[in-house]
């Protein structure tokens, strides 16, 4: 293993934590002995080409700094290659880091960790979905929480939380069951109505939400947590409880556990780790082993 790695920061992440977070764990790293070569990028395009020529260059791991946007344009970079990823989490959902038990706007001790993982080969390997050429490692959202994102990101005038806070109440307003199409593991199509369907491969998503809170991360398999056809009333007293993960013993919540989906939704926009997909339909394969994380303790 070389001792260069690469820092991939988002200077943007968590409202300019991002920058500030990339020297203490820089620093971290070059306590422990290792060269770093930072990559920043004019934009997202330019910052994932500039990490893949550093993966393609030998780099000894790539760390990502910043939040679910930096780690989702990180795994298209080391997904399906043997160079480690190393996790900062400093945005405002930190959803991946989340899943893996990765400190959590601890840049310090996310650095020490990740150095610790390198010298003592402490890496686990993890599934991902992949949609098309895309990658995610959290979970894909699609219905009315995706729906949530797309108005909150037509709220050009308001920032924060308080937006997507906004953005719920709004679609609460005009909610209705969206009529689904689903294929699971390649067997006959279901059509069904339901509010929402979300496909893990790890537990949350918006910054703590279980929506998949069994998920495994190194299973082989989603799970594909739908929310069935429940009326206005209902989704209000259910969708609480997903931060505890309780809304999956409601009887309008069935799990599946499927290493492929298919959907389909007339209107419905998808998106994974945070990121937007495109519209549906669209096909998601959970593919086993394709990224290396560095994660605390023995190797796996």
């Amino acid at each position: 293993m070389t001792s260069e790695i690469t820092l991939f920061v988002n200077p943007t992440a968590g409202r300019g934590r991002g920058a500030h977070a990339a020297q203490p764990a820089a620093s971290a790293l070059r306590d422990a002995g290792f060269s770093v070569r930072t990559v920043l990028g004019e934009d997202a395009d330019d910052a994932l080409r500039r990490a893949r020529e550093a993966v393609a260059g030998g780099t000894g791991a790539l760390i990502a700094v910043g939040g679910d946007g930096m780690m989702s344009l990180a795994l298209q970079a080391v997904a399906g290659t043997m160079t480690p990823l190393g996790v900062v989490a400093v945005g405002t959902g930190n959803d991946f880091a989340r899943a893996l038990g990765l400190p959590i706007r601890d840049p310090a001790a996310a650095g020490r960790l990740a150095a610790e993982a390198l010298k003592g080969g402490a890496v686990r390997e993890i599934d991902l979905g992949r949609v098309g050429e895309r990658w995610f490692g959290s979970v894909l959202a699609s219905g009315f929480d995706s729906r949530v994102n797309d108005r909150g990101n037509r709220m050009r005038w308001v920032g924060g939380r308080f937006k997507y806070d906004l953005a719920i109440l709004a679609e609460l307003a005009a909610f209705k069951p969206i009529p689904y199409r689903i294929r699971l593991d390649g067997g006959p199509v279901r059509e069904i109505e339901a509010t929402l369907i979300a496909v893990g491969n790890g537990t949350t998503y918006g910054g703590g939400m279980r929506i998949c809170a069994d998920a495994v991360m190194d299973d082989g398999l989603f799970d594909v947590t739908v929310v069935g056809d429940c009326t206005r009333t209902t989704l209000i007293k259910v969708f609480p409880r997903v931060y505890k993960g309780t809304h999956l013993g409601h009887p309008e919540v069935t799990v599946h556990r499927v290493s492929s989906i298919e959907l389909a939704a007339a209107g419905v926009t998808a998106y994974a780790d945070g990121e937007q997909l495109g519209a549906l339909p669209l096909t998601a394969h959970c593919v086993p082993g394709a990224v290396r994380v560095l994660v605390p303790g023995p190797p796996a």
